[in-house]
């Protein structure tokens, strides 16, 4: 029997706001283990919790960007059940009055583009993080930092929408790519900042009943997410193939050892006692805080793609890099105004700006700080124009990224090597070096010019320009030949 897949999405996005959702405690990352606690974070009895405007600001941002619902009036409530890692013992969420209703993500799939429909998007706090024994005798217990504790989240629910586990690898793509345009999270699974719980289930191809879901927690890649889904897919298949009964429950997958362990039974949403919560006002937003809020809304990354696609002539592939963040973008568009071809300063971006970024974890604007446009375009400029070699010109690059340093110096005292003049002794001297490879070359195996001119480019520390390295070794070696 063949059958089909359904899959619904639950994702929780860490807000970039400077303080925690319900108080003032710093939410960033990295600090010693419980430092960023206070009475209103740790539950401790008669402090009151206050809602942070700048989480419902960005939560709204999102909302209108996927065309949701806005509700006037939203209501928290709080979620009980044991948490280790909450020291309140229960979470500060939203329930039956969500802020955000319907909407929907463009994504990209292999059958071409579709909107994934949501259910919601609500407000919510994160728990703490619990450290426990990772092998046997490597500690006597367990350790909790509640740092995390109250840090904003979003939680995105989606409709059961998806059939292929890659669809939903290529909605976490697109949601990660949109949270950071919009510059509200950081959107990096392996860091905890978006994180992904999947409902799964399967029924005979072509009914319209649900089969019996069970959820997959803690999934901190999108290629885990992608994998774990598949797992569980096929492991459902296996069971009702064999006459079994999928029992509703909770599971955590093992992207290591591709392998699934159940966690606990399902729980049903009357298991958490949900209830207003009585230290919180119901969240009010007016028409002046949605029109402040709907001003604020930047182009969205799919919209920008499209731009780049049709105003520089870029392929899709380097569009939708360039628009992965804001920041990236915003620094393109400037390298471009600044006068460089876009394909060239596309290319650049793409390959030198995005490498020194992701191997030193600089952000678009720590990058901007130490290699500001105007210098990249300087750099270009000196490559393209040939008073630089383009290895010069990345060098160059590096040594700025390191030292903030202006270009300018650096260029001129690595001017490239190119008339006739300054070549022919290195030509000729690199000739009479190595007769083998010369022989060869006049034996027709024209492909040794290339060791020819790497070892030019040594002999002049770089500086030489290959086209004219190349030209000139055909023209001796011609010569040579033919006398």
């Amino acid at each position: 029997m063949a059958f089909q897949a359904v899959i619904g999405l639950e994702c929780h996005i860490q807000l970039a706001t400077r303080s925690k959702m319900f108080c003032d405690c710093p939410a960033g990352f990295g600090a010693e283990p419980n430092t960023h606690v206070c009475p209103v974070c740790l539950g401790l009895p008669g402090a009151l919790p206050r809602a942070n405007r700048a989480a419902v600001d960005e939560a709204l941002q999102l909302g209108l960007t996927l065309g949701c619902t806005i509700a006037g009036a939203s209501v928290f409530a709080r979620k009980n059940y044991f948490y280790p890692d909450m020291p309140k013992n229960y979470q500060i969420s939203q329930y039956d009055r969500p802020l955000c209703l319907g909407g929907a993500l463009p994504i990209e799939t292999a059958a071409g583009a579709r909107e994934v429909r949501l259910t919601r998007i609500h407000l919510e706090e994160d728990t703490g993080k619990s450290f426990h024994p990772e092998r046997h005798g490597d500690r006597r217990v367990s350790r909790v930092d509640f740092n995390r504790a109250g840090v904003p989240l979003l939680e995105l629910v989606t409709e059961p929408d998806f059939h292929d586990p890659a669809e939903c690898a290529e909605f976490l793509t697109a949601l990660r790519r949109l949270v950071r345009a919009l510059a509200i999270s950081e959107g990096d699974m392996e860091k905890g900042h978006l994180r992904c719980d999947a409902n799964v289930s399967v029924r005979p191809a072509g009914t319209a009943a649900l089969g019996t879901k069970t959820e997959l927690k803690n999934l901190n890649s999108i290629k885990g997410v992608e994998k774990g889904i598949r797992a569980e897919i096929e492991r459902q298949v296996r069971v009702l193939e064999s006459g079994g009964r999928i029992e509703q429950a909770t599971l955590l997958y093992d992207a290591d050892h591709d392998r699934l362990a159940v966690m606990r039974s399902k729980e049903h949403a009357h298991d958490y006692r949900y209830f207003p919560e009585p230290d919180l006002p119901v969240l009010v937003v007016d028409d002046a805080w949605l029109a402040a809020a709907r001003a604020r809304l930047p182009e969205t990354p799919w919209a920008r793609a499209r731009r780049f696609a049709d105003r520089y002539g870029l392929p899709a592939y380097d569009a939708g890099v360039l628009t992965e963040q804001r920041g990236v973008a915003d620094y393109y568009e400037e390298v471009v105004a600044g006068g460089t071809d876009a394909k060239k300063a596309s290319n650049w971006v793409m390959g030198e700006v995005l490498r020194h970024m992701n191997a030193a974890g600089w952000s678009a604007e720590e990058w901007r700080r130490r290699v500001p446009p105007a210098h990249l375009v300087q750099i270009v400029a000196a490559v393209e124009s040939r008073s630089v070699t383009a290895a010069t010109g990345k060098t160059i690059l590096d040594e700025i990224a390191a030292s903030g340093a202006d270009p300018g110096p650096r260029l001129a005292a690595g001017a490239a090597t190119s008339t006739d003049e300054e070549l022919l002794p290195l030509v000729r001297g690199v000739i009479d070096a190595h007769p083998g490879p010369v022989a060869q070359y006049r034996a027709g195996k024209t492909q040794t010019i290339g060791f020819l001119v790497g070892q030019v480019m040594k002999e002049s520390g770089g500086k030489a320009l290959p086209q004219a390295v190349k030209a000139l070794l055909e023209r001796e070696l011609g010569a040579a030949g033919a006398a």
